[in-house]
């Protein structure tokens, strides 16, 4: 029997908004195990135009994402939800190689099992190339932040 994840749907909004906190908590660990955990072991990911299925390609993505977007930090905003699904909208700041920042901008849609695992995960995601000057997003969001929406731009 799968571990539960809490919160597990049905959501409300107060769940809904801790599963998003959750999830950019865990993304801004950087650790390709830890994210991995949060899905069911046959989740079925689209991540701009890549298809990924299950917990080991998921690991095996987010080490080469996370070689090539060196500094990632990330943040998230709860958009919309219902029974077992939340559609979030994000943000986050990273360079290159070459030390080029970009801000990507994204919608993620979610759906959850019975156990609060993610089984689905839909990512549509656009780059912006913007000056380390103006970057906004330093590191993991600081606990008195967790209730400060992101900017659209």
């Amino acid at each position: 029997m799968p571990e539960d994840r809490p919160p597990v749907p049905p959501f409300t909004r107060e769940t809904a908004q801790q599963k998003v906190q959750a999830a950019e908590d865990a993304w801004n660990t950087r650790d390709p195990h830890r994210v991995a955990s949060a899905y069911t072991p046959d989740s079925q990911w689209r991540n701009r135009d890549t298809f990924i299925s299950g917990r080991d390609e998921i690991i095996a993505f987010l080490i080469r994402k996370w070689a090539r977007e060196l500094d990632y930090a990330l943040r998230k905003s709860l958009w919309a939800f219902d029974d077992d699904r939340i559609a979030v909208r994000f943000q986050y700041e990273w360079h290159d190689a070459d030390g080029q920042w970009w801000r990507s901008y994204g919608n993620e849609l979610w759906e959850f099992d019975e156990h609060g695992l993610m089984r689905r995960r839909e990512a549509s995601i656009n780059d912006v190339a913007i000056e380390e000057a103006d970057r906004r997003i330093h590191g993991p969001r600081p606990q008195t932040e967790r209730e400060i929406d992101i900017p659209l731009q």
